[in-house]
């Protein structure tokens, strides 16, 4: 058994794609682009963000890619409050807690943002480490990781990543940490079950495997 958990937030403990459609589709409309609906949202969303918004129809020669990120971000927080953890999110943070897993988090999400809305959440005791990103851009995942895996002093054998993105998965690789996936976040099950790791359905399934496959 692994001796620490790096945990993602967005999508992999907090269920919040549908406020990521939500708010996209109001951005959407304002440029009188097409709707964005839940499945082809996980089928498309990637990282870097840019490239998503891209796939969505923005023109960056006509404004610059900052103004709807910062739109987007400025949209997301006053909506945020609806979005709930997933189901055995609880369960699964205190089933770690009651093994001595240690647990962290790396976000994409801004830093004060992050914490703010793990205290909201009622789940902030789980983590001895929490680290966020310094803009909201949604960059810089990889160089946090490497960063976070040193100031922990742990073997990388002894660590694990767990998110729900193909882009954690490379930031786990570019890390030296072992990676598994939970599809049911921000990409699909059959974009995430083409890469080398263990792919879960649900942070359940978590709970019953992670003893005996990591």
């Amino acid at each position: 058994m692994k001796k620490t958990i790096i945990w993602d937030f967005n999508g992999t403990l907090l269920d919040d794609m549908q406020v990521c459609v939500d708010c996209m589709n109001i951005m959407l409309k304002e440029r009188d682009l097409p709707a964005l609906d839940l499945n082809r949202y996980r089928d498309i969303f990637t990282f870097p963000v840019r490239d998503y918004y891209i796939s969505l129809g923005f023109d960056f020669d006509e404004e610059p890619f900052e103004i709807p990120a910062h739109q987007f971000i400025d949209l997301y927080r006053e909506k945020l409050h609806s979005a709930p953890l997933h189901a055995d999110a609880c369960k699964i943070l205190e089933y770690f807690s009651f093994h001595n897993i240690q647990q962290v988090i790396l976000s994409a999400m801004e830093q004060e943002f992050l914490e703010d809305t793990l205290k909201s959440k009622g789940i902030l005791k789980y983590f001895d480490k929490v680290a966020g990103i310094t803009n909201h851009l949604g960059e810089g995942k990889l160089e946090m990781a490497r960063e976070m895996i040193a100031g922990l002093g742990k073997n990388p054998e002894d660590i694990c990543l767990v998110g729900d993105t193909v882009h954690d998965y490379d930031v786990a690789r570019g890390s030296g940490v072992k990676c598994i996936l939970i599809a049911q976040g921000h990409q699909s099950f059959k974009r995430l079950d083409m890469l080398d790791c263990l792919v879960l359905h649900d942070l359940k399934s978590l709970t019953e495997r992670f003893p005996v496959t990591v």
